[in-house]
């Protein structure tokens, strides 16, 4: 066994205990700290590959940014980890189902060769060779080439998801104190101050 397959199957055995205990662990605060470690075990696995870019971008956004973003709201709010458990018993059988699909295609895809390292010189637009561009520029060249209309479109969905949650969480308070820069340039000395005579053990 080269290094190479040792610390490939290192990653993997991460990725996977990781991912598990995600879905297993009792405390959500476990479960977010779970999830970071299978994200770095992802990025090795992504740089065995020599896919450098993206396991940056896996641990920059994804462990900087997302994971971190969900271990802090997971801490800030209260959450009845007993009713998530019911509600989640609910929904096995659902998930048992689309984890018995996934599992019959990779079993498919594993024990039928349906895997062919050249198909890729085949297709219309087949990925040029890492020597003559990087993974970088050939990333780029598909996804603001091809595929552009969807890149604008999933950002589109983005965009609007952000503002559903805006508006689904935005609260008004009544008779809010706002500043009035129009009252404050135009006032004159004589109003700038106030004198109230405010009686003995009475307030304003």
């Amino acid at each position: 066994m080269g290094l190479q397959a040792f610390f490939f199957y290192v990653f993997a055995l991460i990725s996977v205990s990781g991912a598990l205990m995600v879905v297993l662990s009792s405390n959500p605060v476990h479960s977010v700290l779970f999830l970071i470690l299978t994200f770095v075990a992802s990025a090795g696995l992504f740089l065995l590959t020599g896919a450098e870019f993206l396991a940056l971008i896996l641990i920059v956004v994804y462990v900087g940014a997302v994971a971190i973003l969900f271990l802090f709201v997971v801490m800030m709010i209260d959450l009845d980890v007993g009713k998530m458990k019911r509600q989640a018993v609910g929904y096995a059988p659902i998930g048992a189902v689309i984890a018995g699909v996934l599992l019959l295609q990779l079993i498919i895809a594993v024990s039928g060769n349906y895997y062919d390292p050249t198909l890729s010189t085949g297709t219309v637009m087949p990925m040029p060779p890492l020597e003559e561009v990087s993974n970088i520029e050939a990333i780029g060249l598909v996804l603001y080439t091809r595929y552009v209309f969807f890149f604008q479109l999933a950002g589109l969905i983005l965009f609007v998801a952000m503002i559903g949650a805006i508006v689904l969480t935005l609260r008004h308070r009544e008779n809010p104190k706002r500043q009035s820069i129009t009252a404050q340039v135009t006032r004159d000395p004589a109003t700038a101050i106030e004198i109230v005579k405010v009686e003995s053990g009475k307030g304003l």
